[in-house]
């Protein structure tokens, strides 16, 4: 078994398996892609005249095509990329996308129309409400995982753990299907309010990336809203840097060589990426963003890591995760606590997807709204709801996404989902369908049983994909 295989293995916490498309060239797209329009195809005489302006650089580098002004300002907004709002704990489908006002399930909270005809959201997203018609809403999800730890591994990998291979993260696909691996911004940032890790091992060092290797982690930043430990140190040239880049890349690449390890390949990738940070630090500073668009997002950590997301992504980045830590497990007190969450809730996502669409963004960014499961029909002795899996809603827009839809339905109360219902690999076949990416692609690595990107050709959710029957 080689060390790639190895790097997979369980030394993180969960198994499982994910996707890669080894069929094609890395980071190309698929045809037919549910992405974009006209803007996705380069006039061939603007590309000639583009790469013969990047000069020395290699055509096919990521620095010398974005040197070029005219190609980086286009691909920056036609590139696809993806920003995945993790509600870690576990939102209440009640008081946001699929409330039941009236039934003794529903709680105190009452229902508000949207935009579109005959489709009531939770009085407290009145935001949202505003502009239903540019959301697309799933209301029939239905999981087998009701604890945290297993819930959250689930919808970030798309299926369950098959030990001992851990199977990589969306971010990690994304990553290194949307990404480049010379791109000074991270292919795979995890901003996260607590970047020390919270309770759940996920949200620690674990493997993010599985088999695919450690090119394909996140950068994980949080706290202060900037990168820490970025500088050069003032007595250190910037020669004498290079220098010491130089023997390091020697030494390491000569270790790769001689062990034929693909382990220290993943590291020396890594270490690469660091070079970038270093460039690209000034991006994660939120202080030089205008003060109207961080009063516009709130002061919550939620608020300023989902307005850094918008930058990143504006400046290329491929895959920006925003977790915000545990506040939606609500098992005491749910009524009070989500009076304070779920306008902010709102409040962020309405002011991201205008943003991006203000920006010619939104037909090229995917943006998912979503945690591990639901909560339940009912209030528990502490007036709390707990877990649960058995029905619940998220929300998608933008890149492959038809706007202004409610897919699926719940029973009058809430209970259980009415008609059809969709599960991790479903919705992981729509996420990749939707940025164009190839769902049933398998992995093609060495000593590894075969994977695929979506496990038995589950079928994207058609109802929410743009351009479908």
């Amino acid at each position: 078994m080689n060390d790639r295989v190895a790097a997979g293995w369980a030394s993180g916490y969960n198994g499982g398996m994910s996707s890669e498309g080894a069929d094609r060239p890395k980071g190309t797209p698929l045809a037919g892609s549910q992405c974009g329009g006209v803007d996705h195809v380069l006039h061939r005489r603007r590309f000639l005249t583009g790469m013969a302006a990047a000069g020395a650089s290699s055509v096919f580098s990521w620095n010398g095509l974005f040197s070029v002004p005219a190609f980086a300002a286009h691909a920056k907004r036609t590139a696809k990329r993806c920003i995945l709002l993790w509600l870690c704990g576990a939102p209440s489908q009640f008081e946001t996308w699929d409330p039941k006002p009236g039934r003794p399930t529903g709680g105190p909270f009452r229902s508000i129309p949207t935009q579109l005809p005959g489709i009531q959201f939770g009085e407290l997203m009145p935001r949202c409400a505003s502009i239903a018609g540019k959301l697309a809403v799933i209301r029939s999800m239905k999981t087998d995982q009701s604890e945290h730890l297993q819930g959250i591994d689930l919808l970030n990998r798309g299926a369950g753990p098959r030990p001992p291979f851990i199977r990589p993260t969306l971010g990690a696909v994304l990553s290194q299907q949307l990404g480049h691996l010379d791109n000074p911004i991270p292919n795979f940032v995890l901003l996260d309010p607590c970047p020390e890790g919270n309770e759940f091992k996920q949200f620690k060092a674990g493997n993010w990336a599985g088999w695919l290797g450690a090119e394909y982690g996140p950068v994980r930043v949080g706290g202060d809203f900037k990168l820490e430990n970025v500088n050069r140190l003032a007595d250190l040239t910037a020669d004498d840097h290079e220098a010491r880049n130089a023997l390091r890349r020697f030494l390491t690449k000569k270790f790769e060589n001689e062990r034929r390890s693909a382990a220290a390949s993943s590291q020396n990738a890594v270490f690469e990426r660091v070079k970038g940070l270093m460039s690209c630090a000034d991006l994660f500073d939120l202080e030089r963003l205008p003060a109207r668009d961080r009063e516009r997002y709130g002061p919550a950590a939620f608020g300023m890591h989902a307005l850094l997301a918008r930058h990143l992504v504006e400046n290329g980045a491929p895959f920006v995760m925003v977790a915000n830590g545990m506040p939606w497990d609500s098992h005491v007190f749910h009524n009070e606590i989500y009076q304070m969450l779920v306008p902010e809730l709102d409040r962020v996502l309405f002011h991201l997807v205008n943003d991006l669409e203000e920006r010619g963004m939104l037909d090229s960014t995917l943006v998912v709204a979503m945690g591990e499961f639901g909560r339940t029909p009912w209030l528990n002795q502490a007036r709390g709801r707990d877990h649960y899996p058995n029905a619940w809603s998220l929300m998608l827009t933008g890149c492959g996404i038809k706007r202004g839809v409610v897919v699926g339905a719940t029973d009058v109360d809430g209970v259980d989902v009415d008609g059809q219902a969709y599960n991790e690999k479903n919705l992981f076949a729509t996420l990749f369908t939707a940025l164009g990416i190839d769902p049933y692609a398998p992995y093609e690595l060495p000593d590894l049983p075969l994977f695929h990107r979506v496990e038995d050709r589950a079928e994207p959710i058609r109802g929410v994909l743009k351009d479908s029957a």
